[in-house]
C-alpha cells in the first residue's frame, strides 16, 4: 500500500449552501500517531478545528500529506439531489488520485469510484477511523469560511452564524427577504 485515504462529506442538511467533501491521502511514510487522537469534526470546538485545519496545510506545505476539498453548489443540489450531488463532490476530490496501491475509507454512505478496488465505507467512520476524522475536519472548516465569506455578500442571512443551517434566525430571514442562490429550493418547499 502506498497511501490512505480517508474521506468525509460536510453539508448534507443545511438549507443553503453547497455540500463539500474532502479526500486526505496520507502516504504509508506519513506518520499515522500524528493523528490518532483527531476526533470527528462535529465533536471539537471551533478552535480546536481551527488548529487541526492549520496543521494540515502546515503538513501538506511539507509536503508530508495532500487533501482535496470539492463542492457541488446549492443549484446542482436541487437537480440532481443531495445524494447524488456527494457522490459527485466524491468523484470530483478523487480526481487525478492515483488508485494503485490504496486503501480508501469513507465514512457514512460514501462510495469511491469502482476503479479504486480497495475502499471500505464505514458507519461512523468520522467517529472511529482518525484519517476520515481528519478528513471531516477539513471538509467542516473549509466550508464554514465559504459560508462565513457569502455573508459579506448576503449580510442579512446571518449566514456568518448559521453556515446554511435551517435555525430559526435563517427561517425568518427567508420569509422576510426570499432567498439567494445560495439556497436549496428543494429543501425549503414547507416555508
Amino acid at each position: 500500500m502506498k497511501y490512505l485515504i480517508g474521506i468525509d462529506e460536510v453539508g448534507r442538511g443545511p438549507i443553503a449552501g453547497p455540500v463539500t467533501v474532502c479526500a486526505v491521502v496520507l502516504p504509508t511514510s506519513f506518520n499515522r500517531r500524528f493523528i490518532k487522537d483527531v476526533k470527528d469534526s462535529k465533536k471539537i470546538s471551533n478552535k480546536k478545528r481551527e488548529e487541526w485545519y492549520k496543521q494540515a496545510l502546515v503538513w501538506r506545505r511539507e509536503g508530508k500529506i495532500k487533501f482535496y476539498v470539492r463542492s457541488v453548489s446549492a443549484k446542482k443540489i436541487d437537480e440532481i439531489g443531495i445524494s447524488r450531488a456527494t457522490q459527485l463532490a466524491v468523484r470530483k476530490a478523487l480526481q487525478g488520485v492515483e488508485e494503485k496501491g490504496t486503501d480508501v475509507k469513507l465514512d457514512g454512505l460514501l462510495r469511491a469510484p469502482e476503479r479504486f478496488e480497495k475502499q471500505k465505507t464505514i458507519i461512523h467512520g468520522d467517529t472511529l477511523e482518525p484519517v476520515i476524522s481528519f478528513a471531516s475536519i477539513i471538509a467542516k472548516v473549509h466550508r464554514d469560511r465559504v459560508m462565513k465569506n457569502y455573508s459579506k455578500q448576503y449580510p442579512q442571512y446571518g449566514f456568518e452564524r448559521h453556515v446554511g443551517y435551517g435555525t430559526k434566525e435563517h427561517y425568518k430571514a427567508i420569509r422576510k427577504r426570499g432567498t439567494t442562490p445560495l439556497h436549496r429550493i428543494t429543501f425549503l418547499k414547507s416555508i
